[in-house]
C-alpha cells in the first residue's frame, strides 16, 4: 500500500515540468524562434559564467578554510570553524541590499569619502557584483562537504607522503585534495545550482542571468510562451550540472581498504604561516558577515525615522513562521511514504521513485512559481494566491531535503523491529506510527528544521504565489528595497538572520568531533 501514495507524490513533482513542455509547445515552431533569439544567447551565456565563476571561487575559499580548522594548529579553530557556516544564515538577496547600501551611488561610504574628494565609487552593479556575493554566501556548501569529509578520513596516506620527503603543501595538493573530489565536486554542485536558480542577488545587481529574464518577462509580457522557453533552458541547465557532478565525482572508492580504526590526525604546526592563515579566515569572515551585517545595522539605525516605518515587520515575522512552519509539516507528511519505500522496498522503482522527487533541486524556485501560478490561474481558481497553493509549491520546492533526512534516519532502523510489530498484529500504517516514527525522529526533526529556515530566507515563490496582503520577512525586505525604504528593509533582513542564526550554529555545532586532548592545541 505505500507504493501508491509515493509514486502519487513523485509524478505530482513533475507537474512544473509538464507545464514548462505543454507551454512552450504551445507555440508550435515558432518556440525554436524563442529559443534561438541573440538575446537567448546572450542570457545563457551569463548564466554559465556566472555558474562556474561562482563555483572556482567557493573552491578555493572552502577547501582551504576546511583544511586549516579540521588538520592544523589555527588559533580558536573552533572559533572558525563554526564562524565560516554562518554565511548561510544570511540570504544572499539581503547581504546584496547591504551591500549596495553601502557601496553603491547613494551608499553611505560614498557619503563618508566625498569631503576626501572622491565623488563616485567603482560600480558594483553586473557580473562582479553578483559573482562576489554569490560566491561568498555559497561557499559554506562547499566548506561543509569538504570539512565533513577531511574529519572522516584517515590521516595514514597523508603520514606516508610526509614520510616520504613530501612538504605539507605539497601532501595537500596530491594526496588529500584528490581524495576530496566526491565532497568539493557535491558541495560546488549545490553553490552552483544556487547561483543557476537565484533570483535576487541578479535582479538587485542587475546582471541578465536566467531568472532576472523569466521574471522580467513573466511581469512585463501579455504572453509568456517566451518566459516557459527560457524555464525549459534553464531547467536543462541545471539538469546539466547534475550530470556533469556525478562525471566528476566518477567511481573510484574513497573508503579505507585496510584494517584498524580511523584515528584522528595529529595537527599540523603552521609556524610562520598563521598568521596568513588567520588574516585568510579573518578576512573571509569580514567580508561574508562583518560587511553586510554591519552594513544592515547602519541602515536599521540611520533609515528608521518613526515606528510606522516598522510597522509591516511583526506581521511579516508571524507570516513567515506561519509559512515556514506548514511547509515542514507538508514536506514531513510527504517524504515519509517515499523515503520508506526506497529503504524498506528497494528496487528499480523504488529508486526512480526516489529520483523524481530530487527534481526539485533541478527546477529554480521561479519555475515552480510560474507552473503554479498558470495552474491556479487556470484549473484551481480557489486555490490561486491562497496559502494552500503557496505551500504547495514550497514542499515541491523542498521535498528533497525532507527525503534526504528521513531516508537516513530509516536505513539505521532495523527492520526487523517493524516486522516484529507486523507479527503482533498492527498494520503497515500502525508499524510506521508506533516504531519507525518515534525511532526515526532526529531525521525527521532536523529534515523539517532545514525546510523551516529554507522558507524563512525563499523569495521567487513567495514573491509570486503569495496571497494578497501576505508579507513574509522575505517580501518585506524586497518590497521595501524597492520602495527606498532601507530602514525597514534592512530591520527585517537582521530579524531573518536572528531567526536563522540560532538554528544554524545548533545544526553545524552537534556535528563536531571532539579533538584529543594530546592535539587540541591552541583553543
Amino acid at each position: 500500500m505505500i507504493w501508491l501514495p509515493a509514486m502519487a507524490i513523485a509524478l505530482l513533482l513533475l507537474v512544473p515540468l509538464v507545464y514548462l513542455m505543454v507551454r512552450a509547445a504551445s507555440a508550435g515552431d515558432d518556440v525554436w524562434g524563442l529559443i534561438f533569439r541573440q538575446r537567448t544567447g546572450l542570457i545563457f551565456w551569463n548564466t554559465v559564467r556566472l555558474a562556474a565563476g561562482v563555483g572556482a571561487t567557493t573552491i578555493a575559499i572552502a577547501v582551504p578554510l576546511a583544511w586549516l580548522v579540521t588538520r592544523t594548529d589555527l588559533p580558536f579553530r573552533r572559533f572558525w570553524s563554526t564562524v565560516a557556516a554562518l554565511p548561510l544564515v544570511i540570504p544572499s538577496y539581503a547581504g546584496a541590499l547591504a551591500v549596495i547600501g553601502a557601496l553603491g551611488p547613494r551608499g553611505f561610504v560614498q557619503g563618508w569619502l566625498e569631503p576626501l574628494g572622491v565623488q563616485q565609487l567603482p560600480s558594483i552593479y553586473g557580473y562582479l557584483g553578483a559573482w562576489a556575493m554569490l560566491s561568498l554566501f555559497t561557499y559554506p556548501y562547499v566548506y561543509l562537504a569538504v570539512r565533513g569529509m577531511l574529519r572522516q578520513m584517515d590521516p595514514a596516506l597523508e603520514e606516508a607522503s610526509q614520510s616520504l620527503g613530501r612538504g605539507t603543501f605539497r601532501t595537500f595538493l596530491t594526496v588529500t585534495v584528490p581524495r576530496l573530489r566526491p565532497a568539493i565536486a557535491a558541495g560546488a554542485l549545490l553553490s552552483m545550482l544556487y547561483t543557476v536558480s537565484d533570483f535576487g542577488v541578479v535582479t538587485l545587481m542587475r546582471y541578465d542571468a536566467f531568472t532576472r529574464a523569466i521574471y522580467t518577462q513573466y511581469r512585463a509580457a501579455f504572453d509568456r510562451t517566451y518566459a516557459a522557453a527560457l524555464g525549459i533552458l534553464l531547467v536543462l541547465f541545471a539538469l546539466g550540472l547534475l550530470a556533469f557532478e556525478a562525471r566528476m565525482r566518477g567511481k573510484a572508492a574513497y573508503h579505507r581498504i585496510g584494517s584498524g580504526t580511523a584515528r584522528a590526525p595529529k595537527p599540523i604546526r603552521l609556524g610562520k604561516m598563521k598568521y596568513p592563515a588567520l588574516a585568510f579566515a579573518s578576512t573571509i569572515a569580514f567580508l561574508s558577515l562583518g560587511v553586510p551585517i554591519g552594513a544592515l545595522v547602519y541602515w536599521m539605525v540611520t533609515g528608521t525615522s518613526t515606528g510606522r516605518d516598522l510597522d509591516k515587520v511583526p506581521g511579516a515575522i508571524a507570516n513567515s513562521l506561519l509559512a515556514g512552519g506548514l511547509t515542514a509539516v507538508v514536506v514531513t507528511a510527504l517524504a515519509m511514504p517515499v523515503a520508506l519505500l526506497v529503504v524498506r522496498y528497494p528496487g528499480k522503482l523504488s529508486r526512480v521513485t526516489e529520483r523524481l522527487t530530487y527534481v526539485g533541486y533541478a527546477l529554480p524556485g521561479i519555475v515552480i512559481a510560474l507552473a503554479f501560478v498558470f495552474m491556479g490561474a487556470r484549473f484551481m481558481l480557489p486555490l490561486y494566491q491562497t496559502l494552500p497553493l503557496l505551500v504547495l509549491a514550497l514542499a515541491i520546492r523542498l521535498i528533497p531535503q525532507g527525503v534526504g533526512s528521513i531516508k537516513g534516519s530509516l536505513l539505521q532502523i532495523n527492520p526487523r523491529l517493524e516486522d516484529a510489530s507486523r507479527c503482533l498484529g498492527c498494520t503497515i500504517y500502525q508499524s510506521v506510527r508506533r516504531v519507525s516514527w518515534p525511532l526515526a525522529w532526529p531525521g525527521i526533526a532536523a529534515g523539517a528544521a532545514l525546510v523551516f529556515l529554507t522558507v524563512l530566507k525563499e523569495l521567487p515563490i513567495t514573491l509570486l504565489l503569495r496571497p494578497t496582503g501576505f508579507d513574509t520577512l522575505a517580501t518585506d525586505i524586497w518590497d521595501a528595497t524597492g520602495a527606498g525604504q532601507y530602514g525597514r528593509a534592512a530591520t527585517s533582513a537582521l530579524v531573518l538572520i536572528a531567526l536563522s542564526a540560532v538554528p544554524t550554529m545548533i545544526l553545524t555545532g552537534r556535528n563536531e568531533t571532539r579533538v584529543p586532548p594530546e592535539a587540541d592545541l591552541n583553543q
